[in-house]
């Protein structure tokens, strides 16, 4: 019964975004291209990568991962304000994040593919984690908070326990864990 949470993670993930864009109107997020491009690259690779070596519904949250900076990548193209200027730095991560796709293209390993699609979204991540810690007021948690949800059910609904199962769930975990402090850093520590 716990497996059917993806479900509810989905629509909590699509509201994440909706938070996120609805930011980005009125002024507050301004998202990094770069990392929402990547970001929605790398889990559509994963999801590929886990349907074809049989995961099941554990791969939502991974696919909705992909489809929600997606939207968020789209809207900032018809969002003029809602941009963060790219600095030589975002483009050598991205860069870097589609060379580690190019490397998931060239394996026919679902393992090997899924490792590549994390070093993918994790570089793709640097800009805006770094971007969150040193201006977090142009982050909105929303999507991150969401994201630790979602990614979590992944594993009430893994019935598999191997590796193409919970290794991009971990580092969802884990990314959106440290994305989340980081934009809600100033606000932790003023309370101390």
């Amino acid at each position: 019964m716990l497996q059917y949470l993806v479900f509810v993670a989905a629509f909590a993930v699509l509201f994440g975004c909706l938070m996120y864009i609805r930011s980005m109107f009125k002024g507050g997020a301004k998202p990094n291209r770069v990392t929402w491009l990547m970001w929605a690259i790398a889990p559509f690779i994963a999801t590929a990568a886990a349907v074809s070596s049989g995961v099941g519904w554990a791969v939502l949250p991974v696919f909705m991962a992909g489809f929600s900076p997606f939207l968020i990548f789209v809207s900032s193209l018809l969002i003029k304000k809602a941009y963060w200027k790219l600095t030589p730095f975002d483009y050598t991560c991205g860069i870097l994040s589609a060379l580690a796709i190019i490397l998931w293209m060239i394996t026919d390993n679902p393992n090997i593919a899924i490792i590549f699609a994390i070093a993918g979204d994790a570089l793709a991540a640097v800009p805006t984690l770094t971007k969150a810690w040193h201006y977090p007021k142009t982050e909105s948690p929303w999507p991150y908070i969401v994201g630790l949800f979602s990614a979590s059910t992944s594993f009430l609904a893994a019935t598999m326990g191997t590796f193409s199962e919970y290794a991009f769930p971990i580092y969802l975990v884990s990314i959106d864990t440290l994305l989340i402090f980081s934009t809600l850093k100033s606000q932790i520590f003023s309370k101390f």
